[in-house]
């Protein structure tokens, strides 16, 4: 896998190997920046990507001038492997190993753009958006994306949308919190 975009254009990653791994595909990455460009801008911004996988969105935003990145695995192997690449590319991000939705309700950081891509089936989009809202991780004028499947209906009470973008069977919704 390589990322899209930004200083680190074409640099290979190592992905994790199973059924479970689901990296975003470039196509769909390329998406990402160009929307979240024309919302907001890079420089000295934070994001959080909260359930990292491969850490390819983690490794784009920063290839496109994200400053601060957060990456959280719960898998311990594919956690380590999104170390030793962050390691191979020299970028020094914040790394937390466990359960997202726990590592959300003790963070004391905010971010200016979090992505949520959980296991489609896993039945945790409004407990990541619950504690997102409670615990304040989300900055004035932040940006949630969500990736989910595009029939999976999501309680985002307390944000409103921003944006909403169909590929095939995925949907990305961009949202904000209400003030």
């Amino acid at each position: 896998m390589q990322i899209t975009g930004g200083t680190l254009k074409s640099r290979k990653i190592d992905s994790p190997k199973g059924e479970n791994v689901r990296p975003t595909l470039s196509q769909i990455r390329e998406s990402i920046f160009s929307t979240l460009y024309s919302l907001t801008d890079f420089e000295d911004k934070s994001f959080l990507d909260a359930f990292a996988g491969s850490g390819i969105m983690g490794f784009e935003a920063f290839s496109r001038g994200f400053k601060n990145i957060t990456f959280i695995e719960k898998d311990k192997k594919t956690f380590y492997l999104i170390k030793a690449n962050a390691q191979k590319l020299a970028i020094n991000g914040t790394f937390y190993l466990g359960d997202t939705v726990k590592i959300l309700n003790k963070l004391d950081s905010c971010f200016d753009v979090i992505y949520v891509d959980p296991p489609y089936q896993s039945g945790l989009y409004e407990d990541v958006l619950s504690a997102i809202k409670t615990c304040r991780l989300l900055k004035v004028n932040g940006i949630l994306i969500l990736e989910h499947p595009k029939d999976l209906v999501i309680n985002t009470d307390g944000f409103y949308t921003i944006k909403e973008k169909i590929y095939a069977d995925k949907k990305l919704t961009y949202l904000a919190l209400n003030s």
